[in-house]
Formats: structure tokens, sequence, C-alpha cells
């Protein structure tokens, strides 16, 4: 379980293809304090850490969540938001994460809003009714408030804002239009939803 609070911004060092592939991460982490099967969520993925040493660690990654993860994410020189799972009795400075990724989005447009940068991110159909204004969002791992969300013709849109310290500390202030992004939805909407179409069901 994790925050979507990122405490450090890694770089894949290699990638490689071993059925799946083994990727190795550089990290300001202290390595030793991390255990062979630590969980660590790597761009909004909980991966499991295989082998570590000072200043890297590596994961494996499956074909299954290549194929639902953002494309190119896996590729060697790619920063990652990293984030340690959290442990009982710590603060949670932002919503519940799994580190399940639900599916990928589109950045469609990027603006500037004061010091800050307002993000309209297009999502697939099936992930639309899960977005609601002012709720919670994991975009690469990074939890985040929703702004709006508005249909349109070509899809659902919502938009976030990045305060400076979010693009300093994260991934995000380097986003571009059209890159891909992996999103979690809120863990509360996924069981409000379920609930709902059960309540219909019984109706």
């Amino acid at each position: 379980m994790f925050t979507g609070i990122v405490s450090d911004i890694g770089t894949i060092k290699a990638a490689e293809a071993r059925g799946g592939l083994r990727v190795v991460v550089d990290t300001a982490y202290d390595t030793a304090g991390i255990d062979l099967g630590a969980s660590i969520s790597c761009s909004g993925v909980c991966l499991t850490v295989v082998d570590k040493g000072p200043g890297w660690f590596a994961v494996d990654v499956s074909g299954e969540t290549t194929s639902r993860t953002a494309q190119g994410q896996w590729s060697a020189g790619r920063r990652l938001n990293l984030e340690r799972a959290m442990k009982l009795g710590e603060e949670l400075g932002g919503h519940i994460v799994t580190g399940h990724v639900d599916g990928v989005a589109e950045v469609v447009e990027i603006a500037p809003d004061g010091d800050s940068q307002r993000i309209a991110i297009r999502v697939p159909g099936d992930l639309a009714p899960f977005l609601a204004a002012k709720g919670s969002v994991a975009v690469d791992g990074v939890s985040l408030t929703v702004n709006t969300v508005e249909d349109r013709a070509d899809g659902t849109r919502f938009t976030i804002n990045l305060i400076p310290h979010t693009q300093k500390v994260t991934t995000l202030g380097g986003l571009t239009p059209g890159q891909p992004v992996n999103i979690e939805i809120d863990v509360l909407a996924r069981y409000l939803q379920r609930m709902e179409h059960y309540r219909a069901k019984a109706g």
C-alpha cells in the first residue's frame, strides 16, 4: 500500500529481457535498509525488489505489466517516481494507492497557471465514471486532486494542477502533450462503483 507521495526520482540504468524484463533502477535511497522482497512503487506500479546494491535496486517487470503501463516506461534512461511501501502508523499524506494501474491516459494540454501548471489528461472510456471533481487520482504514482472533469466528443478529460514543488520532486514537471501516463483511480471510487452495480441489479 502506498500514499502517492513520491520520495525519490530514480533512473532506469538497464532493462534486460529475461522472459519479462529485469530492470535496474539507480536511486538515492539507502538500499541497505531495503529488504529483498520489499515493494516499491515505480511510477505507480507496485514492484518487488529482487536484487540490490549501493545506490540501485532491481525489479522484474512481467509482460502483463509492460502491456498495461505507459509505452516506453521501462527503457534505459527513463526517470521513475519512486515510493516505498507505507508502514503502519505513518502519516497518510496523499490518498490510499495500491500500485495497480487501472489504465493508460494521454496528456493533451499543458498551460501555465501562475507558478503552477494546469495539465489536461484524456482517459479511456472505462475509467471516466471513476473520476470526479475534487476527488483523488494517481498519475504515474503521484497523488493528485482532480480539478475538473469534462466529457467531450473526443473522450473524457480531467485537469490537475502541479504546484512548483510537485514539478520539482516528481517526473510530472517534464510532461509533454501526447505523453502516455499511468492512471490509478481512487480505490474508494472503485468500491462505490461495485456497490452501485449490485444495487442496480437488486432494483
